[in-house]
């Protein structure tokens, strides 16, 4: 490369000289080549010093940033030192800028837990949006008293000018319904629904000849006001598989059991299993039954009323492991779930 360099500066030289200079084609070329190439070793020297010059000031801008200086307070008079501290460029901004968010923060707590709030431009506020809301019904309300009475001086108008009064047609006319044209047609889903409906025993398991609970609407019991015997927490349920055909309520000793409803007593006496145990039958072919009571207060063929009381609760008999009351509710022979019909506490 220097060899050719050096044609191409002797080519200059004899360029200038009188006698024509003598340079072969290879040599135009390769001098070509190696003017692209200082060319672009020229830039990338500069590129390198440009960033030696950017490095120096960077460092120099973050020397000029932690360098340290000293603040000293004198006294006038005696130029004593009342108090001096070290401090630097950085520091000081670092400290400004937490005192503008440490304000900012304040500035924006205080406002928004305070009223001055309300002060502040477009802020809604909510006595004002209160008062409009009110402000609203009481125009509609106006609206619709004037409207009524318009209505009112225009049918008085037209009496007083005998003309017929226009009728208000806000509502339509049922009068002029034809019923007749509405067709109602029973469709397949629904007779599946409704024999299935019919059907609910309601833990009766006990049908007639046509497949319909004995209770249909006309004897329903559910209209009846039944009486809570006793109120308490019911600890065994009906269960027509182990043949336990009413609840048990837990009571403690001596409490009140009342008549469920209105009715005689058919049984009143001492039983083995059960103990006290009374019956009382009442309309409809309904049976209640009352054990394991303490004392009966009520006999045989008595009338009793509903709520009234009929014995004392206890622990009586051999089928029993604590104070309660066993309740039964019997409907055409069968036992129902009192919690249908009752409610116990």
């Amino acid at each position: 490369m220097e060899k050719h360099l050096l044609k191409l500066i002797n080519y200059k030289d004899q360029h200038n000289s009188p006698t024509k200079p003598t340079l072969s084609k290879a040599d135009i070329l390769l001098s070509t080549d190696s003017t692209s190439l200082s060319i672009g070793f020229y830039y990338l020297c500069a590129y390198f010093s440009f960033m030696a010059r950017n490095k120096k000031s960077t460092n120099k801008l973050f020397r000029n940033l932690r360098a340290k200086y000293r603040f000293v307070v004198l006294n006038d008079n005696t130029f004593e030192e009342r108090f001096t501290f070290k401090l630097n460029r950085l520091n000081v901004l670092i400290s400004i800028v937490s005192l503008i968010v440490v304000f900012l923060s304040l500035t924006f707590i205080l406002i928004a837990n305070t009223s001055i709030k309300q002060l502040m431009p477009g802020y809604p506020d909510i006595d004002q949006k209160k008062e409009l809301y009110r402000l609203n019904i009481v125009a509609d309300s106006l609206l619709n008293e004037i409207d009524i009475r318009n209505k009112y001086f225009e049918g008085l108008k037209a009496i007083l000018n005998n003309q017929p009064i226009e009728e208000d047609r806000g509502n339509p006319d049922t009068n002029k319904l034809r019923y007749d044209t509405i067709s109602n047609v029973k469709s397949t889903e629904d007779s599946l629904l409704r024999a299935e409906f019919e059907n609910q025993s309601l833990h009766n398991l006990f049908f007639n000849n046509e497949g319909k609970r004995f209770e249909t609407s006309r004897t329903s019991i559910k209209s009846f006001n039944f009486y809570s015997p006793l109120q308490g927490v019911i600890t065994s349920d009906m269960n027509m598989a182990e043949k336990h055909f009413g609840i048990d309520i837990v009571s403690s000793y001596n409490d009140a059991i009342k008549a469920t409803l209105d009715g005689t007593v058919i049984f009143a006496a001492w039983t083995l299993e059960t103990g006290h145990v009374i019956i009382i039958q009442h309309e409809r072919n309904l049976i209640s039954l009352y054990k394991h009571n303490s004392v009966l207060l009520k006999t045989v063929g008595d009338h009793v009323m509903a709520g009234e009381v009929i014995a004392i609760s206890g622990e009586s008999g051999e089928l029993t492991t604590g104070p309660h009351l066993h309740f039964e509710l019997w409907y055409n022979g069968s036992p129902i779930r009192p919690q249908d019909y009752i409610i116990f506490n």
